[in-house]
């Protein structure tokens, strides 16, 4: 019986080690297997199964760098194959994990950075035609960019936008109190085409409103111009000289009317400078 307890503990080391080096041995022979078995999924075209055996294989391998040429070539298919079927994001996504490995080539970078440019620009051209959601669904596939460029150009996409829809509703607003010269400015501020072209129509009423203005300057009785208002010409090139120094549309006007040896008079519903 003493014999017998003896040898148990020998017999329990002994199927532990066996099956230790059993499973070693087995994750070696798996390991041999995974090259040829990623190249054959490869060429296949099973591009998510040459991944997945790639992992494996990074996983498994005891030398940092092993399968770095398989796993490369299959992100590379991959990524191609995703961004031909619409999936940017996804594209994107294992192209960067391609360039930011150890196996990447310089034409790896330079077909991310093509793919960024192209998106870029379509985003750009749909807002250039005004078309702000479907600008920012452009970026969409960008937002995973660690730089940052992309969200920015967003923000400033958004920026410009509001800041043109005010533009014009200040325009608008300004010229319903027939505040002209004003309106005009405002609309001048306007950088984006659609905005632009959606002004079109106010910057119409607008230029009547000055040329009614300016008509006043021209009428002629008796004795010629009319000695109270200041002549038309000369406002509006003072209006513009301080426009162009900073000053806003109304102390611009106060200004050029007052250096004219004018004042400003409130005439219906429109202002006037009157000596």
């Amino acid at each position: 019986m003493a014999l017998r307890r003896h040898r148990l503990p020998r017999f329990w080391l002994a199927l532990t080690l066996g099956s230790v080096l059993g499973a070693m041995g087995l994750v070696y022979w798996w390991e041999r297997q995974l090259p040829d078995r990623i190249r054959t999924a490869a060429a296949a075209g099973r591009l998510d199964d040459c991944l997945r055996l790639s992992e494996q294989l990074a996983a498994l391998s005891w030398l940092p760098g092993r399968s770095s040429g398989e796993e490369a070539e299959c992100r590379r298919q991959r990524a191609t194959q995703l961004w031909d079927l619409g999936e940017k994001r996804e594209s994107l996504k294992l192209q960067r994990r391609l360039v930011n490995s150890p196996a990447a080539r310089a034409d790896d970078r330079r077909r991310l950075r093509a793919w960024e440019r192209s998106l870029r620009a379509t985003a750009l051209n749909r807002f250039q035609g005004g078309d702000l959601n479907g600008a920012l669904e452009a970026l969409v596939p960008l937002a995973d960019d660690p730089r940052g460029e992309n969200r920015l150009l967003a923000q400033d996409l958004k920026q410009n936008w509001e800041r043109n829809r005010q533009q014009l509703e200040r325009a608008r607003q300004l010229a319903r109190r027939a505040r002209w010269w004003e309106a005009l400015d405002a609309l001048n501020r306007l950088d984006h085409p659609w905005w632009q072209k959606q002004a079109s129509a106010e910057r119409q009423r607008v230029q009547q409103g000055i040329a009614r203005l300016s008509s006043r300057d021209h009428e002629h009785d008796s004795h010629g111009s009319l000695p109270h208002e200041v002549p038309m010409p000369q406002l509006e090139a003072a209006v513009q000289k301080h426009l162009a120094a900073g000053l806003d549309e109304w102390q611009a006007f106060e200004k050029a009317c007052r250096e004219l040896g004018g004042k400003v008079e409130e005439v219906g519903p429109e202002s006037a400078c009157r000596r």
